[in-house]
């Protein structure tokens, strides 16, 4: 692995040479790469501030005269690296991007 890290080193051949696929080592780079951001990320320290206490009034929320809209259906169908992603009925868009946040994280 340390090789593959040398600059001008070929990761093919490394692989090849150590009796394992190529893409499995570029996999071990990127997950060393990714371990070596966060630890070398610094640490950012933010001023605080103490302030007074203030005076807290209670107001107390209006009546809600509308009716919610209701969630619509539907039907999202995508094609990603080769799985077919299909989701049906109501869905809030965090949930849709932490789908697919873990079949980026998947390949």
């Amino acid at each position: 692995m340390r090789q593959s890290l040398e600059p001008g080193a070929s990761v093919s051949a490394i692989a090849l040479s150590n009796g394992i696929n190529a893409n499995v080592l570029f996999k071990w780079r990127r997950e060393q790469r990714r371990a070596a951001a966060v630890r070398e990320a610094p640490a950012v320290l933010l001023p605080v501030g103490v302030m007074p206490q203030a005076e807290v009034t209670t107001v107390p929320a209006p009546i809600a005269t509308t009716p919610k809209p209701l969630a619509r259906s539907g039907v999202i169908e995508m094609d990603i690296a080769g799985v077919q992603l299909r989701v049906r009925g109501p869905v809030d868009e965090a949930s849709l991007c932490s789908v697919l946040r873990a079949l980026r994280q998947a390949r």
